[in-house]
């Protein structure tokens, strides 16, 4: 994200210091250390009191996305943010998130965990962007805490990846509440490491769980995916790799586990190339190799 509309963006952080918060009615933005500060009931989702991160408790409808930028722009940064996301009742809301590195060889550490709550009868849509620069570092812990009858449609991309990433999500399902989960990235020159965790908890809950993830350029990348049914529920997951250059990686390990006889859970795996076909299709269309590869990959990544 281009910082020249950063007065649109709801909470900007740059390095360890926050640039900017933007106030709306019905929504209450705040650093992290200040909001476990002034509210006691925040001390139970934070692991420890935090140095750094975002607070945002939105408290009534609003009808546009909230936005959060968080940027390295310095040398040898190391971020270490704790963020608390918390969705009152009853409301449907948007959330943008952009992690990026701003300048190349910066070698920066951005390590971040949070929890999002979603309190009963509520929805969000969140979609959460990575671009890095090689030499970076990054380290992501979320939970996602969802309340009866609640809806969550999480989407995370990197189409730009670090020298090292890991990422680590989990996803507790109450009652009647559903969670779409997409993980999306085109790496390069990258070691990385995904665990995600969808845990059924309740009656009628439900999930699915995708996974998109291209290796190019000396690429290694680890995926272990769990679906946890504890109650009558429904879950699916659905994992796809595609490698591109002969020195990548992918090792793909999805994992079922059913405590209800009442529960359904499937998955499908796949770990491929990219046709011949395909590639000779668009080559005779005019498109240069590296065009007709990034035209396949594109399509290979757009999920729904």
């Amino acid at each position: 994200m281009v910082m020249k509309n950063a007065k649109n963006v709801n909470y900007w952080q740059v390095d360890n210091k926050v640039k900017n918060i933007l106030k709306l009615r019905g929504v209450e933005i705040l650093p992290s250390e200040s909001a476990f500060e002034k509210y006691e009931w925040s001390r139970e989702y934070f692991v420890k009191k935090p140095e750094q991160g975002y607070f945002i408790w939105i408290k009534e409808q609003i009808d546009f996305p909230l936005l959060t930028c968080i940027s390295i722009l310095s040398k040898d940064i190391q971020q270490e943010l704790n963020n608390l996301v918390v969705v009152e009742k009853n409301l449907n809301i948007k959330i943008q998130g952009t992690c990026n590195s701003l300048k190349r060889n910066l070698c920066g550490r951005h390590n971040a965990c949070g929890k999002i709550i979603l309190k009963e009868n509520s929805s969000l849509k969140y979609e959460h962007i990575h671009s890095w620069n090689p030499k970076d570092g990054v380290n992501t812990n979320y939970e996602f805490l969802l309340g009866k009858n609640s809806k969550l449609n999480y989407t995370y991309k990197t189409f730009s990846t670090p020298e090292e990433l890991k990422i680590k999500t989990k996803v507790f399902c109450s009652e009647n509440s559903s969670a779409n989960l997409k993980i999306i990235g085109d790496c390069r020159n990258s070691r990385i490491e995904i665990k995600d965790y969808l845990i059924l908890k309740e009656k009628n809950s439900s999930g699915i769980l995708k996974l998109r993830l291209v290796g190019r350029k000396n690429t290694k990348i680890y995926t272990h995916s769990q679906i946890l049914c504890e109650a009558e529920s429904k879950g699916h997951l659905d994992c796809q790799g595609m490698l591109i250059d002969k020195n990548s990686e992918i090792s793909l390990t999805p994992e079922l586990i059913c405590k209800n006889r009442q529960a359904q859970v499937t998955h499908e795996a796949s770990i491929g190339k990219i046709s011949e076909e395909e590639l000779y299709y668009l080559r005779s269309r005019g498109l240069n190799e590296q065009e007709a590869i990034d035209l396949i990959v594109n399509g290979f990544l757009e999920i729904r």
